[in-house]
């Protein structure tokens, strides 16, 4: 077993019609801007415009990271939908207060107060409902 772990994970924990909520774990940065793009891009082209990131287990972000973030803000307004970000860490908040860019993103202290954000129509449930299982 390798003690090498996965730089970038991106986990969908809620698929809706028109929103969902997604735990981004590991570091954002140059080596992984593409793959989460492209994740991003994906849920969003599927007809996801509200866009929920669980940031608790983002151990890392550059300013890489902080232009994905950006253009992910950018592509889900266009769609008349929007980027929250929820449970950002101490760090995530400096990069974001250094930066200057803390008022460009809704952010949230849980996923729980950022699905509060979405419309009606569009809010999933939460917590996700799992199924027991079976005996």
């Amino acid at each position: 077993m390798s003690s090498e772990t996965r730089p970038l994970a991106v986990t969908a924990i809620v698929r809706e019609e028109e929103c969902a909520v997604l735990r981004v774990s590991g570091e954002l940065d140059l080596r992984t801007e593409q793959a989460f793009l492209a994740e991003a891009r994906s849920l969003v082209s599927a007809g996801h415009r509200f866009l929920v990131l669980d940031l608790t287990a983002l151990r890392f972000c550059d300013s890489r990271g902080l232009s994905c973030l950006l253009a992910l803000e950018w592509l889900c307004r266009r769609l008349a939908g929007r980027l929250l970000l929820a449970s950002l860490g101490g760090r995530m908040l400096r990069l974001l207060a250094g930066t200057q860019s803390i008022g460009v993103f809704s952010c949230f202290p849980t996923v729980g107060h950022a699905l509060a954000a979405v419309p009606d129509g569009s809010r999933p449930s939460w917590p996700p409902v799992t199924e027991a299982p079976s005996a």
